[in-house]
């Protein structure tokens, strides 16, 4: 067995920023980057933008089917945000985890918190919190993307500092002054986790193996002859 085949539990890697600070466009460039990551993808109750495509971006449901979804517990996250139900299904997540699969969550604060709760997979968490350079950057960047009305950016910027305040709780954080360097910083983060000794669950037996010295057979030689006086 070689180092490359070491078996390794799956991460979450959570990315949170407040809107516009560049969460999103991180998670789709480091899922270009890396074949071996791959996106949750959240279930939500918010209505489907124009560009984006149900079970690619989220699966979107009706209330009455995220409401249901709880009462069953199949929801590892889930949270209210500008109105709308967010939610992380559990079975995909646990199995990828179990198989060595890593994950990259794009969710808020609140998300975050329950995940850190949740005994079963707080272990497997790795949080990122994404901060823009400022808050008139902030601004610019989600009249730029023109997603939504002017009420609605009105309505992400007084949210912001709030979202802004729970910094502290997160493991990293990224001030995204540089898309690029943003990126960059988030797989190096990436690439660090997965070298952690507890996430190598495998490397007991590796090291076990690289230990055992194999024994040489004893060479057998000519007896040396005495010589006669």
């Amino acid at each position: 067995m070689g180092a490359s085949d070491i078996v390794r539990r799956g991460l979450m890697l959570v990315l949170s920023s407040p809107s516009g600070a560049g969460k999103t466009t991180i998670t789709r460039r480091l899922l270009q980057l890396d074949p071996n990551l791959t996106l949750s993808i959240s279930v939500t109750t918010r209505p489907k933008r124009p560009a984006e495509v149900d079970g690619v971006d989220y699966c979107f449901v009706t209330k009455e089917k995220f409401s249901l979804m709880v009462r069953k517990g199949q929801f590892l996250e889930h949270a209210k945000v500008f109105g709308h139900e967010y939610g992380t299904p559990r079975k995909p997540v646990e199995a990828a985890l179990a198989d060595g699969r890593d994950i990259v969550f794009d969710i808020d604060w609140q998300g975050t918190r329950q995940l850190k709760r949740n005994k079963k997979t707080r272990g497997d968490l790795v949080s990122v919190f994404v901060l823009p350079p400022s808050t008139a950057e902030l601004e610019r960047r989600l009249h730029t993307r023109a997603q939504d009305s002017d009420e609605i950016v009105a309505a992400r910027m007084a949210k912001a500092a709030d979202e802004m305040s729970h910094w502290a709780e997160y493991q990293y954080i990224i001030i995204n002054h540089d898309i690029d360097q943003s990126v960059k910083d988030a797989y190096a983060i990436l690439a660090a986790e997965r070298l952690k000794r507890e996430r190598q669950i495998g490397l007991a037996d590796f090291v076990s193996k690289l230990r055992k010295v194999r024994k040489r057979p004893r060479r057998r030689g000519r007896a040396r002859r005495i010589p006669r006086r």
